[in-house]
């Protein structure tokens, strides 16, 4: 009987969840910062290659 009242008690407690779902909102953050910073490298990439083929062809 006190193993049945422990699981309702725990059933009803929410503390845990607020840490959950600041867990949740910070990966997804995260998530859109890795996506931001892979998208400006490949950009800044790309132009850099760019730059050295112009400066390449200019100086042949």
């Amino acid at each position: 009987m006190k193993m049945n009242k422990f699981l309702k008690k725990l059933g009803r407690d929410s503390s845990g969840a607020t840490a959950v779902e600041y867990g949740l909102i910070l990966s997804m953050i995260f998530l859109a910062m890795l996506g931001a910073v892979k998208s400006f490298g490949n950009e800044a990439s790309g132009m850099w290659s760019r730059v050295s083929t112009q400066v390449a062809a200019s100086a042949g």
